[in-house]
């Protein structure tokens, strides 16, 4: 008997493997992919101006970093003392103006760095629902909790979004002609704006994706939405506030994601790595009893050896601690 429809997902042409250089930016099912791939030691710079939920406001981050844009000073706002700018998350926060755009900037040459080497593009969308600004009618990525008047709510077209995606793929040419470019629509449900309202949202995303994955060579679709909505069809697979998939869920889309899009030869390490992951997350008994200093001396041997070609910096931080820890 089987309890869910599972569905073939085309195998990547160009797969992700050690020697890429990955950029994933967009919602939060962005992050926690690239945190995935982060944790198992693939070189990403993941979200770097924070979360973006709209096509629009992704594309606009990407296509000003590129092109070394000034920043947009007309979209800053101050908000409990704190300097934080329209066209990004809340994560984007400075003490006053000057600091934020030197903030923004120093975002920017990252972006730009990674982009012009970049071996994958990892973007997720999140909604097709907009809030514009002012009498310019600009599209803001994150509203900071301002006044509902201040803004417009309206639905993207999907014309807006592909224009968008053609003017950034224009200029990305001219920097990276090499970048595969994979579009994935977040399985996350936005039901705030009210269930319909997010399902209308989603097939716009959708066919947006399909438009530009069929236009486009270099831009392939991964699944991850239909796999939530579909392997996945159970609120089980949510987190308490039905909204985010659960842990459980989010382990299983990037096991779909590993197995079509990573380079199987990659995946010896990566077993080794979520080994150090775990090991680092135990909690011994007694950890003062010679069990547990052979499995810390194991552990220290393991991360010298892989920190070579890694960076473990942190892994290793971990570790002294525990041991610090069990000295006292």
């Amino acid at each position: 008997m089987h309890w869910t429809i599972s569905f073939d997902i085309p195998e990547g042409g160009s797969k992700i493997n050690y020697k890429s250089s990955v950029f994933s930016i967009g919602s939060c099912f962005s992050t926690t992919m690239g945190e995935k791939l982060a944790e198992r030691k693939f070189t990403i710079l993941n979200n770097p101006f924070g979360t973006l939920f709209n096509p629009l406001s992704i594309a606009q981050v990407m296509e000003d970093s590129i092109l070394e844009m000034p920043v947009n000073t007309d979209l800053v706002l101050v908000r409990d003392s704190l300097y934080l700018h329209f066209g990004m998350h809340s994560d984007i926060v400075a003490y006053s103006q000057d600091s934020l755009e030197r903030l923004i900037q120093k975002k920017q040459r990252l972006t730009k760095q990674l982009l012009e080497k970049a071996s994958h593009i990892l973007i997720t969308f999140g909604t097709a629902w907009v809030y514009e600004y002012g009498n310019a009618g600009q599209v803001v990525a994150n509203c900071h909790k301002q006044p509902a008047g201040l803004f417009e709510k309206r639905l993207l077209h999907q014309e807006e979004i592909l224009k968008a995606y053609s003017s950034f793929f224009k200029i990305l040419s001219q920097f990276n002609k090499k970048a595969k470019v994979l579009i994935t629509v977040s399985p996350v449900r936005h039901i705030k704006d009210g269930i319909s309202e997010n399902q209308l949202s989603k097939s716009i995303l959708r066919l947006a994706a399909h438009e530009l994955s069929e236009t486009y060579g270099f831009v392939d679709y991964f699944p991850s939405y239909e796999i939530m909505m579909d392997e996945l069809r159970d609120y089980r697979f949510y987190k308490e506030d039905m909204i985010h998939p659960s842990a459980q869920a989010e382990e299983y889309i990037w096991e779909r994601f590993k197995q079509t899009w990573i380079d199987p030869k990659c995946f010896t390490l990566i077993q080794e790595f979520e080994a150090i992951k775990r090991d680092l997350n135990h909690r011994p008994f007694n950890p003062d009893s010679p069990a547990h200093i052979k499995f810390l001396d194991g552990l220290q041997k393991k991360l010298d050896r892989y920190s070579k070609d890694f960076d473990f910096s942190k892994e290793i931080d971990a570790l002294r601690k525990q041991v610090h820890h069990r000295g006292k």
